[in-house]
């Protein structure tokens, strides 16, 4: 018999009376009403990126019933009467989710970033990673948001792994352990669901999920001692909600469904064992899991969309995050609703388990009572001085010196003057990608220093004579903020052209400086490089701090891990 939820226990907690509420409301619902508390829609500040959709929003909560928003993009005055819109059209109280894993910047364009986890992991310290919690929670609750799709408690083994490279925690359980508590202790000063992620566990996989299935190859007792002791961890202290991502565990797989082929095994999005045996019986979950994007290749790859749709609720996912053609999905999943797939007995221990979150945040009173909505004076807190600095004590404590191997430090306007500037950026206008206002940034606070900045041309292979270079040139600064997001397997320094002068081929001709403000693993590619830092995002804040620890007039604190070296003796040197 699957798992069925109890609504008198954690992450719930419920009283009778909200108790009646859920079964009161799952006894009134329509087959279509059922259906739609299952789906997250997300929603956009203009047309509609994914489905082409074209309804207003009030159309879409009178027509599908979702139960779950989500939204992309937006300032925190547009989030937020966004999000009021919608709780007042919605005739069931909607779960509202973002992705804030370093801060309020997940949820709003002038949120407040604090940390990453990976950051919070260099700093040592778990203030770090609970500020960073604490601001996620204290700017989403003002908009709206009673969700927060985070952290990752994914460990990061594979340094080739670009998609929890920075929102790891750690490279071992008991570091994501520890970080992660701290971030959902903060997180919980605020009245927001914490959901963990990518269940079964990403960090070993190297390609990313949005365009290959992902695989996590541990047997099961090493799957158990390390991911799964980070689940148990959370879900022993109340875990709210788990993302299934969409990434198989066939080992795991096998060791629970004996005789099971490789060409069975699909993701724990769409795979019972996974789902249901493992997370909802044997580490005993009794909370929420939904799926991760349903766009993804990672379950666009398995079957035909029609079949995974309600194949994901019945495999013990209990909501759907997106629609790819709003109407056609709807229609696949109320289909499966009717002709068996999801059955009767699933169907309601989904709804239970929703609706159970909806009143466990007392959103069926507030609607009542009018105080679901939120005031623009709330927004206060959104880029308030406290978060500002915590933000400044985070960049403090994380910032980390890689290797100085040459003793090239401290930068400084006398003997580095002229400095080359060199900026490596990944993909243009991806859904997450570099910016030039990072050069801006960098270029300003170097010149208020007392530098000459020349931006180098990258696009040309022309060199030009070294003695010359040298005599131009008193330092070089290469700054590297490669993002990228769903366009290729491996985020890596890609050069602007063939051979290009941007490559560090002055290292010895000059003092040469090298900073990254994503990725931390990039001495894989530049490993001819003397003097590295990792300082993890391209801020204000972080900027500033980085360029005074340079210069000597604050020390590096953060520590790096095994990784950065990417297994290259060559990076050491």
């Amino acid at each position: 018999m699957p798992a069925q939820v109890d609504l008198t226990q954690k992450p719930y907690n419920l009283d009778a009376e909200r108790i009646a509420w859920v079964e009161d409301t799952i006894a009134s619902l329509s087959d279509e009403e059922k259906v739609g508390q299952l789906f997250v829609n997300l929603f956009f500040f203009g047309a509609d990126q994914f489905s082409g959709n074209t309804l207003t929003n009030k159309e879409i909560l009178a027509k599908y019933h979702i139960g779950g928003a989500r939204y992309q993009g937006g300032t925190s005055d547009q989030v937020q009467n966004l999000l009021n819109e919608l709780q007042t059209d919605s005739k069931i109280p909607l779960l509202v989710a973002a992705n804030c894993d370093a801060g309020g910047n997940g949820a709003c364009k002038d949120g407040t970033y604090i940390a990453s986890g990976a950051q919070s992991e260099a700093s040592r310290d778990p203030k770090v990673a609970h500020d960073a919690g604490y601001v996620s929670g204290r700017e989403e609750a003002a908009l709206g948001v009673n969700v927060n799709f985070d952290p990752c408690v994914d460990i990061l083994y594979n340094w080739r792994n670009t998609i929890v490279n920075t929102r790891a925690y750690g490279t071992n359980p008991d570091d994501v352990i520890t970080y992660t508590s701290a971030y959902v202790e903060g997180l919980k000063e605020s009245e927001v669901l914490c959901c963990v992620k990518h269940f079964p566990g990403d960090g070993l996989e190297e390609r990313d999920q949005h365009l290959v299935l992902g695989i996590n190859e541990f047997e099961m007792d090493k799957w158990m001692d390390t991911y799964g002791r980070v689940y148990a961890h959370h879900i022993a202290n109340g875990l709210d909600m788990v993302m299934a991502g969409h990434i198989a565990a066939p080992a795991v797989q096998k060791a629970l469904v004996p005789g099971l082929q490789d060409k069975d095994v699909l993701p724990a999005t769409l795979a019972p064992e996974l789902a249901t045996t493992l997370l909802k019986e044997k580490l005993d979950f009794n909370g929420l899991l939904i799926t991760d994007a349903s766009h993804m290749l990672g379950m666009t790859s398995a079957m035909r969309r029609e079949d995974y749709v309600p194949r994901s609720i019945a495999a013990g996912c209990d909501m759907f995050l997106f629609f790819n053609d709003i109407d056609e999905d709807f229609g696949f999943m109320l289909k499966g609703y009717r002709n068996g797939v999801i059955s009767e007995e699933r169907m309601t221990d989904a709804l239970r388990r929703i609706l159970g979150l909806k009143a466990k945040l007392r959103l069926p009173e507030k609607k009542a009572n009018g105080t679901l909505t939120k005031a623009p004076e709330e927004l206060e807190v959104v880029g308030c001085e406290e978060h500002l600095q915590m933000r400044a004590e985070a960049a403090d404590k994380g910032i980390t010196l890689v290797k100085n191997t040459l003793d090239q430090l401290p930068l400084n306007p006398t003997d580095h003057k002229r400095i080359r500037l060199y900026y490596l950026a990944g993909e243009k206008g991806g859904i997450a990608a570099g910016s030039d206002e990072t050069v801006d940034l960098v270029t300003k606070e170097l010149e208020s220093r007392g530098y000459q900045v020349t931006l180098n041309d990258g696009t040309t292979r022309v060199k030009g004579a070294t003695l010359k270079y040298r005599e131009e040139v008193d330092a070089a600064l290469v700054v590297a903020e490669v993002i990228g997001y769903g366009a290729q397997n491996n985020y890596r320094i890609q050069w602007k052209t063939a051979m290009s002068n941007e490559c560090p081929w002055y290292v010895w001709e000059v003092p040469t400086f090298m900073v990254s403000f994503n990725f931390t693993t990039h001495l894989h590619d530049a490993t001819m490089v003397k003097c590295y830092v990792n300082a993890y995002a391209a801020n204000a804040e972080t900027v500033k701090q980085t360029i005074d620890k340079l210069e000597g007039k604050s020390e590096f604190k953060g520590q790096p891990n095994d990784l950065v070296w990417t297994d290259k003796w060559q990076a050491r040197l």
